[in-house]
């Protein structure tokens, strides 16, 4: 069974019957984090059949190198978790593309893959698509645009100024950590590594990405926990 998310239709299930088999006519065109063009047939059920595939983009390069893969397979759970929808959304399936088609470019790096600046960038875009930007030029419980914001609060969603942070429980977020959120928003993909983010700037910007998907979505990434 596969989980697809699709140009056409959002995000979608597909089994490709005998994928596993070493005659298999789907070949390795069906590999994690491949951009393919696919053939199906509906199901009984909301699971559609796999009959044929064209491959566009193997990402052979991102699957390859295992820093990169974590990064990539991320990203992947981050799209399925926040596009549910059996929808057609074309900003969010372009962001993926766009995506996996920077990191087979970007460079192997020794650091931890979800303080990777790529990672944060894309999973920071893809809560600004589905609705959930974290607010960051203003306090977002008081409306405060003259005080220091030190905290991220879920529930205000955004940054808060330190009288609001005691009365919302916010998380702390530093001045580096709001400054890179921004950056890596205003930032196209393919720019985001060279941001050179602080470690407490991505630290930062993996938290409020983190809450954003408890406080909204009610799940954690399995990939950001392994």
């Amino acid at each position: 069974m596969l989980h697809l998310y699709t140009h056409d239709r959002g995000r979608i299930g597909a089994v490709a019957k005998g994928v596993r088999k070493t005659k298999s006519r789907f070949g390795g065109r069906l590999e994690p984090l491949s951009h393919v063009a696919l053939l199906l047939y509906p199901g009984s059920g909301d699971l559609q059949t796999i009959t044929g595939v064209d491959l566009v983009r193997p990402h052979q390069a991102a699957r390859d190198d295992y820093y990169r893969l974590s990064v990539g397979l991320i990203g992947a759970e981050a799209m399925l978790r926040l596009f549910t929808e059996q929808e057609r959304n074309e900003r969010a399936f372009t962001a993926l593309t766009r995506f996996l088609d920077v990191l087979d470019e970007s460079p192997h790096a020794a650091e931890r893959p979800t303080l990777d600046p790529l990672a944060l960038a894309f999973q920071l875009k893809l809560l600004w698509l589905s609705g959930y930007l974290p607010h960051l030029t203003s306090c977002a419980e008081c409306g405060a645009d003259d005080a220091a914001l030190v905290g991220y609060s879920p529930r205000a969603g955004g940054a808060v100024c330190r009288a609001c942070a005691n009365q919302t429980e916010a998380h702390a977020l530093s001045p580096d950590g709001v400054a890179g959120i921004e950056a890596l928003l205003a930032s196209p993909l393919a720019d985001a590594v060279s941001l050179a983010l602080s470690e407490r700037a991505a630290r930062d910007a993996l938290r409020v990405v983190t809450l954003s998907y408890e406080y909204h979505g009610g799940f954690r990434l399995r990939t950001l926990s392994a």
